[in-house]
């Protein structure tokens, strides 16, 4: 490796070519980017006190000479983003410059035969840098002053309309800006093929601009040792289709996400977002994909980007796949993405048919939905859904996958119909997170005509303002303000019209009666108000205790016979029962009020919460033990099941108790005797809860 400072300009004149292999990312620096190398630029131009402005270092791999006269290009390792960016903000000011010179070495001319081409080549070979693909022909299209092509790379495209837009407003500038070019300074790093490892030195540079996605991270990790003939048929066999797929802007928004859902099917494990390549690189040294194991992996990687762009991006060609696919994602379940990727593949292989799909799928938009109108935590969702393959039995794919849905306990729960359809009557819907789609959902349930939502607006029956007509008033009966306040965002008080601003606050019988009125709606959700002479609170319970009914078909639950369910139930160990006359120190004595307190305030933490009595300690479990109360006669003991270094304990009464015998579970333990000391107490043991609770997100 040789590493020397050098002039930018000067750097790019005496470099006959720079490439940007296939395996580099694209082109991504934004105006926020932009804007700061072009600030940097003129501050420094205009202070003659600023001798230089150091950017960053351009790390390339230099071939030697070919044929022994003619340099090869240098092919850039990092540093692309600044060598495009300056290259764009020089073709932009030569453009500006036409005829003038505004300082010595800076006419249009000059700034395209030193810095932009190289005039006596032809071909490729005539310009100065080249990056990949869609970037590559774009850049050489602005910097030969040819029209753009026309599936043109955004990012290039709008930074020099933004360069040329800069400079148009800094006319009295124009010194100011060649200045500062002239100040740029590098750490030109040049790597030998033969002696350094690129991909090395590409993970331990600290590059300035945008940090590279983990799935740059992983591109470049793929390709990048492999030999330029396998690198290139492997680029444009799997990867580049897949950059394809996804479209310029969701590749750089999605494609990391896509990531760790693949690597959440393939291991098993949800890596954190910031973590996504390092778990790729364990798996792929855990898989044995070296040089001639690296084609399946990165074969299976572009099928499961196929599967993921079609769930998440609308790429979907079946019609009722891609329907139920649009209705999931208008929820924003991502967490569910890791369980469809895999049945997606089976579906691929026709291991699991349409329909048992679609079904699944629907199942999945039903347990969210539930959940969400029930008002469920949702840090659970993300274990549940990745885990979910493990209950599976292939030769009963659906079959399994509606018992475990069943079988799911306590805050993992499907909301059975009774809970499901009480909330979904009170619930505020109005603000619910995408209020179009449980609407539109209503609307188009059981229709192969599908009504566009779109093009309706939601209507409030009853008016939304605080300040109700007389006659509202009178309709709503005396208790009026209480009515609005209760039923205002709930279900029966919501529908669809497109006669939003006609309907205004005007009386419901006038509403009814009018041309485009509830009378004359063919709109589903608006069946049966065209029959009603009032709209009070009975006429709201009324229509949401209707409503409610049809969303329990709308959203269904899993359905299976309870003789076959039954096989599915984990089998349970006999075992003997405890009590609280189990523990005398419970029973009476100092520890006996001070227990009830603490067990009242621990069961009230969260509905999940159920307690125990065993042999020798109490445990309150979630899912499984989060705190332990062993009784003593002047003290009650407690373990948190947590590792000692999560917790958070400023008055220090915790203490670890890792690798020491003890009854209860954890790595926590402290002691308590008072009742003045149950407000800090509560406070450890909900750590230990949240953790059980929250440990199913990652990152």
């Amino acid at each position: 490796m040789k590493a020397t400072e050098a002039k930018l300009l000067a750097f790019l004149k005496k470099s006959p070519q720079f490439v940007i292999p296939i395996y580099q990312r694209t082109y991504s620096w934004t105006e926020k980017e932009c804007r700061q190398i072009w600030d940097d630029i003129i501050r420094t131009g205009k202070n003659d006190a600023i001798s230089v402005h150091f950017i960053g270092s351009i790390v390339y791999i230099e071939e030697g000479l070919s044929n022994n006269t003619v340099q090869s290009p240098q092919l850039v390792i990092d540093g692309q983003q600044r060598l495009t960016t300056v290259t764009l903000l020089i073709a932009a000011l030569a453009n500006a410059l036409g005829e003038e010179e505004p300082v010595d070495g800076f006419s249009a001319r000059k700034l395209r035969n030193y810095y932009l081409l190289n005039p006596e080549e032809t071909g490729e070979r005539h310009y100065k840098l080249l990056l990949s693909q869609t970037d590559k022909a774009s850049l050489t299209a602005i910097v030969g002053e040819s029209e753009q092509p026309q599936n043109h790379s955004i990012r290039v495209r709008q930074n020099f309309e933004l360069f040329e837009e800069l400079i148009a407003s800094s006319k009295d500038d124009l010194s100011a800006i060649c200045n500062g070019l002239a100040k740029l300074v590098v750490v030109d790093i040049s790597l030998n093929r033969e002696q350094d490892n690129p991909q090395l030195i590409f993970e331990s540079m600290n590059s300035t601009g945008r940090e590279l996605s983990q799935a740059d991270l992983i591109r470049n990790f793929i390709l990048m040792g492999l030999e330029p003939v396998l690198q290139t048929r492997l680029y444009e066999q799997f990867w580049r289709p897949m950059e394809v797929a996804f479209g310029q802007e969701a590749y750089n928004t999605h494609f990391d996400g896509f990531m760790r859902h693949y690597l959440t099917v393939q291991t098993g494990d949800i890596p954190r977002l910031n973590e996504v390549y390092e778990a790729f690189k364990a798996h792929a040294r855990n898989i044995g994909a070296t040089d001639a194991g690296v084609e399946p992996l990165v074969k299976e990687i572009r099928d499961y980007a196929r599967y993921f762009c079609a769930m998440a991006l609308g790429a979907e060609n079946d019609p009722d796949l891609k329907l139920a696919f649009h209705d999931l994602r208008e929820l924003k379940v991502d967490v569910a993405y890791p369980f469809l990727l895999e049945l997606y593949q089976d579906y691929a292989v026709e291991a699991l048919s349409k329909e048992e799909f679609a079904e699944t799928i629907r199942l999945i938009e039903a347990y969210v939905f539930r959940r969400a109108i029930c008002s469920i935590p949702t840090n659970s969702m993300n274990k549940s859904f990745a885990t979910f393959t493990k209950a599976l039995k292939k030769d009963r794919y659906l079959e399994s996958i509606k018992a475990h849905f069943l079988t799911l306990p306590s805050y993992r729960r499907f909301p059975k119909d009774e809970e499901f359809e009480r909330d979904i009557q009170n619930r505020d819907l109005y603000n619910f997170r995408s209020k179009s789609y449980w609407l539109r959902r209503f609307e188009n349930f059981g229709r192969k005509e599908r009504v566009s939502v779109e093009e309706y607006t939601i209507e409030h029956i009853m008016p939304q303002n605080e300040d109700l007509s007389s006659s509202w008033q009178t309709a709503l009966g005396p208790d009026w303000q209480r009515v609005h306040e209760s039923w205002l965002h709930t279900l029966g008080n919501l529908t669809l019209t497109g006669y939003n601003s006609e309907y205004s606050d005007k009386p419901f019988v006038a509403k009814r009666d009018m041309e485009g009125g509830f009378k004359e709606s063919p709109l589903k959700v608006n069946a049966g108000l065209g029959t009603l002479d009032q709209w009070n609170e009975a006429a709201i319970k009324n229509r949401a205790s209707q409503l409610a009914k049809k969303a329990l078909d709308v959203w269904p639950a899993p359905e299976l016979a309870p003789e076959t369910l039954v096989a599915y139930r984990p089998k349970t160990i006999a075992k003997d029962t405890y009590s609280i006359e189990d523990h005398p120190h419970l029973v009476s004595g100092p520890m006996h009020d001070l227990f009830v307190a603490l067990r009242k305030e621990v069961l009230a933490l969260d509905p999940c919460v159920s307690e125990e009595f065993l042999k020798l300690y109490v445990a309150y479990k979630a899912e499984t033990n989060f705190v332990d109360v062993v009784p003593q006669a002047k003290q009650l003991r407690i373990s948190l099941n947590m590792r000692f270094a999560e917790i958070s304990d400023p008055r220090g009464i915790c203490r670890d108790v890792s690798g020491l015998g003890r009854w209860g579970n954890g790595d926590v333990e402290f002691r308590m005797s008072k009742h003045e000391e149950i407000p800090y107490v509560i406070g450890l043991v909900r750590q230990s809860l949240e953790r059980q609770l929250g440990n199913d997100e990652a990152g």
